[in-house]
């Protein structure tokens, strides 16, 4: 079986990591694969949306750290800054900033890289009792895989220092408090559920909510004048799409729209 099980269905393209024996670490080659698979998906109409999911009892406890390291195995500064810029933090970004919806189903632990690799994604589902860590500070490291960028922006300053400094677990309900994540069932249901939204997520109209995503993801970090100006520039394109003229007329018809992410 392939460590990274990749199928197309109905519009969304799932990415199952599927080392349960390693409770979903991540090689780089899985994460080179994952990086190919959105570079084209990237640029296909047909991709709807994305899932990111595991097996077993582990989403993804970060990088496979059992992976040989080479001649030196305490890299200086300088090789460490490269390692960051070009490794599990690129495909995170990529994550981020792709245009198309991804949604993550939590299976099992998820912690550090793997962490922010289901907290990164646009919607969580998770399962009952699952955990994420903030694992960095237990190697004696600061928090990386993007985590100085995303976790204050998507909960209060204060709590994510407490996960970084203590790396203690937090639970999937616990997540849900806090609004990180969006849903929490039973595992035996955790398909299911991903299943329903990926299914409204191939029927949405793509390019609308890929310009909405870009919106939200930017307006952490700009004023409002530039967040208005932001908008009218996005809707000016987004207005002459195929599916906007498929909302508006569905409207004035009084009949469900009909999406074909154009």
């Amino acid at each position: 079986m392939a460590d990274l099980e990749i199928r197309r269905e109905n519009g969304i393209l799932w990415l199952t990591l599927n080392r349960p024996e390693q409770m979903g670490a991540l090689t780089t080659d899985m994460r080179d694969q994952i990086l190919d698979e959105l570079a084209q998906a990237r640029g296909d109409v047909e991709v709807r949306g994305i899932v990111i999911s595991g097996t077993g009892k582990g989403f993804c406890t970060g990088a496979d750290l059992s992976q040989p390291r080479g001649e030196n195995a305490t890299p200086w500064a300088g090789q460490v800054r490269e390692m960051m810029r070009t490794g599990g933090a690129r495909m995170l970004r990529a994550l981020w900033e792709i245009e198309k919806p991804v949604l993550a189903a939590v299976n099992g632990t998820a912690a550090g890289l793997g962490a922010h690799l289901a907290l990164v994604c646009d919607l969580v589902i998770a399962a009952e009792g699952v955990r994420f860590i903030e694992v960095f500070v237990r190697r004696g490291i600061a928090v990386d895989a993007i985590g100085g960028y995303l976790l204050p922006r998507i909960m209060p300053l204060h709590k994510a220092k407490e996960l970084a400094f203590f790396g203690d677990s937090f639970t999937a309900e616990e997540a849900l408090a806090l609004g990180v994540i969006n849903k929490v069932v039973p595992a035996e249901e955790l398909e299911a559920a991903t299943r329903e939204w990926a299914d409204r997520l191939a029927k949405a109209p793509t390019f609308a909510l890929g310009c909405s995503k870009r919106l939200l993801n930017r307006g952490t970090e700009v004023d409002m004048e530039t967040s208005l100006d932001d908008e009218a520039l996005i809707q000016s394109m987004v207005m002459g799409s195929e599916d906007a003229q498929e909302g508006m007329n569905s409207f004035r018809e009084r009949r469900k729209p009909e999406f074909k992410g154009r």
